[in-house]
């Protein structure tokens, strides 16, 4: 789709999206490009709208960013990075002294060294040795396409995922023509959501820098334009193998950052072309000389917007955005141009580019194209409103403003059926937006608080009301009956205000165009009258009695009658053993729960004890009945990962790095377990010329007890000693036999071998593992606390 008459002009999604085909005026996609070009870096401004998005963070650039990139880019901005909001600030040097200024700053960016973050591993998330380069890219081009990517960036034609149905709207749009849509006011619904361009990537970045990038966009760029999926670093490492597999990258000239001279330059350089303005570089001030923004008369033949000029930055706009500025700096020196709450917020979700994902007040929301690739887990149908992002009309007067800050902080999911993830926003954003949705979005229609606050001590009544129809698709604590697949009304309570709660219950539909949610009271008229004498307001006060003290609440009967016939395993007399799929021990999970209620998972994959808990062990349905069931979760507490990767390794000497767990993987082989009288399994596995036989069974204290017997099998095949891993952390604390990690779980080796030593990583010294050499024909018993 052509987007623009300049193809250098820099690319905002919100202008290119709304502003370029009139869906919002001229004005405000002016003050958006004031923003997202950052042009108030140096024409200050007090309004907290139009604060520059700014660039990235450069501090650390020089092990982030390969120098020939740099160079590449400096040169030419809008070339190298098509859409860049990045103006070219060497627009008007000739061409030699152009060159020389990017050596310069090249040489000085070079010098911006700081490490990288410490990664941890633990048992639900196993760390390779240097995982940045061993991403799976066909697990990375499954991710790009489920988890959110695709809302901003482009999906790859060749994928061949993307199974959900198209969504009702799109159904309907389908059968209609182009006139009937354009007469029907529909044009926007079909018209595909331009994508955020993508750079050179491999060329640009390290693999290592943009992993760490991924997991943690913000620290480099702390405008948020590009949000934290909550990615962990294998996860990463997969996107990094899919986003760089057709992109070869050019090897690096010889570093300048050496020559002090050329250095210092380009610090000197770095500050009088006010690149200090827009990044940030540590012991470096931002200074600028510019008028304010109100102070500017624009034209458009002088300044940012016309054609190079000494000293000025050049931004390729094309007509239609230089026009979209002047009108909103015109707006902004005129009387009365103070914005309104509701159009403040409009333009913070289209510098977000929330509606990239969210609808609000008929705009946004998932392209008709991307539809199909935001999924449910195993694809179980919900329908639109349970596969897609929720809309955000009246969200401010929904979701209680410490609710939403949760939502924006990483910590309020509650869509656990859905692929797509919700991003985390930094702290700035979860300051303001609550209260911005709160200030727009509070009507004067209903008063919940008014009504409920009459109507005391309902309890009983609203847990009969929630059993007569709400718990055939919501849980409430966790517990469900069958097929239920609702957002948990436990929370209910913390989550939205009372206000919303009974509007939404007296008329869902009003609130909520096209939900599944059905109305209970048709007419104002309850439907189930023998009940608090069918009175809809008492009936859902009731209801909102009931959740706000569900935590001590008995639960509804369903739920109740539900649970005594689902298909929780309870190891009352002897152990109970299943191979199940679990997200700390893997697809080839064991997992063994003992009467002494204390329980653990295996991963037969790779032979690794990975996790343990107490209380309650595992429900089975899904794992007996449910094709492509969801990882099977604990039902207990005090769940614990267990010291992560491959125990055993054979190594010329102890103080050997531990071989690499993707290539030693392959030297296992799982061999079947065997049930002794009482139940208990020993589990079997080869490793190299040995054979191991590893029982784990409840031991006293609420822990385990594991007896390790290590056999040979072909005395002339085993070569250098082999190590058994009985623990790994970091800052472990050792005392006499016992290995502790701080906060985390303690292991004890009976009589532990006198050659047992405490290994440092050479290149985390914070990272240890406690290592025990192996005999042939050797037994060891293993004892974890937690």
């Amino acid at each position: 789709m052509a987007r623009a008459q300049n193809p250098d002009s820099p690319f905002v999604a919100g202008f290119e999206r709304f502003a370029r085909h009139k869906v919002v005026e001229p004005s405000v996609g002016g003050r958006l490009l004031l923003s997202e070009l950052s042009c108030t870096a140096c024409h200050a401004t007090d309004s907290l709208t139009l604060m520059p998005k700014r660039g990235p963070r450069l501090t650390g650039a020089g092990n982030r960013v390969r120098e020939e990139w740099m160079r590449e880019f400096l040169s030419s901005p809008g070339k190298v990075k098509p859409g860049t909001t990045m103006p070219d600030v060497l627009g008007s040097l000739p061409e030699a002294e152009r060159a020389a200024t990017v050596d310069a700053l090249v040489a000085f960016l070079s010098t911006l060294q700081s490490p990288f973050p410490t990664a941890t591993a633990s048992g639900a998330n196993p760390l390779p040795h240097e995982f940045w380069k061993k991403g799976d890219a066909q697990r990375g081009e499954k991710l790009y396409h489920l988890v959110g990517c695709v809302a901003c960036h482009a999906p790859d034609a060749e994928y061949q995922g993307g199974h959900s149905q198209p969504s009702a709207m799109a159904a309907l749009l389908s059968a209609l023509d182009p006139e009937d849509i354009e007469e029907m006011g529909l044009t926007e619904s079909v018209r595909p959501a331009p994508s955020v361009p993508l750079p050179n990537l491999s060329a640009k970045y390290t693999p290592k820098a943009l992993t760490f990038f991924l997991t943690s966009p913000e620290s480099v760029r702390p405008n948020a334009r590009m949000p934290n999926l909550k990615l962990e670093l294998v996860e990463a490492a997969d996107l990094v193998a899919y986003l760089t597999k057709d992109t070869p990258r050019k090897s690096d000239k010889a570093s300048l950052s050496e020559n002090s001279s050329l250095v210092e330059k380009g610090r000197a350089l770095f500050t009088s072309l006010s690149c200090v303005n827009c990044h940030e570089v540590n012991g470096l001030a931002p200074a600028s000389n510019a008028k304010s923004l109100a102070q500017l008369t624009p034209t458009f033949d002088l300044g940012c917007l016309g054609e190079p000029s000494s000293g000025l930055p050049h931004f390729s706009l094309d007509q239609l955005q230089i026009k979209s500025i002047t009108s909103a700096l015109h707006q902004l020196t005129a009387k009365g141009s103070e914005e309104s709450t509701q159009a403040s917020l409009e333009l913070s979700l289209l510098q977000q580019n929330c509606y990239a994902c969210h609808q609000r007040n008929d705009r946004g929301g998932i392209g008709p194209e991307r539809e199909k690739y935001f999924e449910t887990v195993s694809h179980v149908d919900l329908g639109d409103e349970g596969r897609l992002p929720p809309p955000l009309d009246h969200v401010g007067y929904k979701l209680t403003p410490a609710w939403l800050a949760k939502v924006l902080e990483g910590s309020g999911d509650v869509r656990p059926h859905v692929q797509i993830r919700m991003p985390q926003f930094p702290k700035s954003l979860v300051d303001r937006l609550p209260k911005a949705f709160a200030s727009a979005d509070q009507p004067s229609r209903v008063h919940g608080t008014e009504v409920f606050s009459k109507q005391p001590g309902l309890e009983d009544a609203g847990r009969m009301l929630l059993n007569n129809g709400c718990v055939q698709c919501h849980p409430i604590r966790g517990e469900a009956v069958s097929g239920a697949m609702g957002v948990d009304l436990a929370l209910a309570a913390q989550r939205v205000n009372p206000d919303w709660f009974l509007e939404f219950l007296r008329n869902p539909t009003e609130l909520k165009k096209r939900t599944r949610m059905p109305s209970f009271f048709p007419n104002g008229k309850s439907a189930i009258p023998d009940i608090l004498d069918g009175d809809m307001d008492r009936q859902i006060a009731a209801m909102w009695s009931y959740l706000k003290d569900v935590k001590s609440q008995k639960l509804p009967e369903k739920i109740l009658e539900a649970r005594s016939q689902e298909f929780e395993l309870v190891p009352d007399e002897r152990p109970i053993l299943i191979r199940t799929f679990m997200k700390a021990a893997g697809t080839h999970a064991i997992a063994v729960g003992f009467p002494e209620r204390v329980h653990y998972a295996f991963d037969a994959e790779q032979m690794r004890l990975a996790q343990a808990w107490r209380g309650r062990f595992l429900d089975a349905y899904g794992t007996w009945f449910v094709r492509a069931a969801p990882p099977a979760n604990p039902l207990g507490s005090d769940v614990v990962s267990l010291p992560p990767g491959l125990a055993f390794a054979q190594l010329p000497t102890g103080d050997a790095r531990w071989l690499a767990e993707e290539e030693e993987a392959a030297q296992y082989q799982f061999l079947g377990y065997q049930l002794d009288p009482l139940g208990i399994p020993t589990l079997r596995y080869r490793y190299r010329g040995y054979v191991i036989e590893d029982r784990i069974e409840a031991a006293n204290g609420g822990g385990l007890k594991r007896i390790l017997s290590i056999a040979s099998k072909d005395k002339d095949a085993v070569e250098d000693t082999l190590w058994f891993r009985a623990h790994r952390g970091k800052n472990l604390k050792l005392q006499e036999n016992a290995c502790t990690a701080p906060g985390g779980v303690m292991v004890t080796l009976q009589a532990p071998n006198g050659d047992a030593i405490l290994w440092h990583d050479p290149d985390d010294s914070e990272w240890m593992e406690w290592r025990v050499p192996v005999s042939s024909h050797r037994k060891l018993e293993v004892t974890y606390q937690w």
